[in-house]
């Protein structure tokens, strides 16, 4: 078991999950922003932290469901980053960007499509770009949540690649209906789903995409699984749900990886059955580091002894992973 040490007054996942985004500024670290044009003519917004110095190495991050780089957690990684003299890229997947002069505001991408737990294209286009303006430099990549699934399975895709020389992720949904599933069955479940769901169907009832999807069974989700079906599927190319599910999970790819990579996830994280978590151990590669605490939340991991001196124990941890890979 890693050794992780919660905080006395954050007892239990809830605590864990919530008291970042409740305490945590969302301006750690200062971007230097670009519009990268995508292959098929959308737009990705990237946030780039430089370094003081030229460093050897270079982080790409991916953030969670309907986060962005202003999200605490990737505010926190990347203040570590810095801290330790590297330069950092924080993607954020279509729809995602934050306006920094409103961080609450997102900004709308060009095309009546969005991402999704297993759309890796993008991310293999910014790793690509990166690479050939700095073919020098070694690429190290991190995913928390839903980008830690597209990370895991981007590597399993990818066996034997040579464009990142290392992966790490936190809190990562591997089984995208078992998830879905248990956050069906209990009121802070659907708390939880409920928060993620207003901000998705606004964004699939835009002018350019409503004609895509049937609006009225959009309008009538009340669960991931219903939106996934109504909304995810059609937008992107899945028959239904347990179609995007399938082909989506990391679960199913993490047996292929072969480039070093850390999986750190907590056993009481709130979006994901415990039950998964020995599946997802017996099925990796020998190259995937799987690491389990017995608490911590979803992307929390919150330590310290007091409210006003927390330690966010898993950000310090997994650079410092990476970083030993180099």
């Amino acid at each position: 078991m890693t050794e992780f040490a919660p905080a006395w007054f954050l007892p239990g996942p809830h605590f864990q999950t919530v008291w970042g985004r409740i305490a945590r500024p969302r301006n750690l670290v200062q971007f230097r922003r670009e519009s990268l044009t995508t292959p098929d003519g959308d737009e990705l917004l990237l946030d780039h932290v430089d370094s003081p110095e030229p460093s050897p190495v270079h982080f790409i991050l991916m953030h969670g469901l309907e986060g962005s780089s202003y999200s605490v957690y990737m505010q926190g990684i990347l203040a570590v980053i810095g801290r330790l003299g590297h330069s950092a890229t924080a993607i954020n997947f279509r729809s995602c960007a934050r306006d920094p002069r409103n961080v609450l505001r997102m900004i709308p991408n060009r095309r009546p499509r969005f991402y999704h737990s297993g759309d890796t294209g993008d991310f293999d286009f910014v790793a690509r770009t990166l690479a050939a303006r700095n073919p020098d430099v070694r690429l190290f990549a991190f995913g928390a949540s839903l980008g830690g699934n597209v990370l895991l399975k981007w590597l399993g895709e990818h066996p034997g690649q040579s464009l990142v020389t290392a992966g790490a992720a936190i809190s990562v949904p591997y089984d995208l209906g078992a998830g879905a599933k248990l956050l069906e069955e209990s009121a802070a479940g659907r708390f939880y789903a409920n928060g993620f769901l207003r901000t998705l169907k606004k964004k699939v009832l835009r002018p350019d995409v409503a004609p895509l999807i049937d609006v009225a069974a959009v309008q009538r989700t009340r669960t991931f699984r219903e939106f996934d079906d109504a909304g995810t599927a059609p937008l992107h190319g899945f028959t239904g749900a347990d179609d995007y599910y399938r082909r989506s999970s990391s679960l199913h790819w993490v047996e292929h990886i072969t480039t070093p990579a850390l999986a750190l996830n907590a056993e009481d994280d709130p979006f994901l059955p415990q039950s998964v978590l020995p599946r997802v151990k017996e099925r990796a590669s020998a190259a995937v580091d799987f690491r389990t605490t017995r608490t911590g939340g979803h992307c929390g991991f919150v330590g310290g002894g007091m409210p006003w001196r927390c330690e966010y124990w898993a950000e310090e941890f997994v650079v410092q992973w990476l970083l030993g890979k180099a």
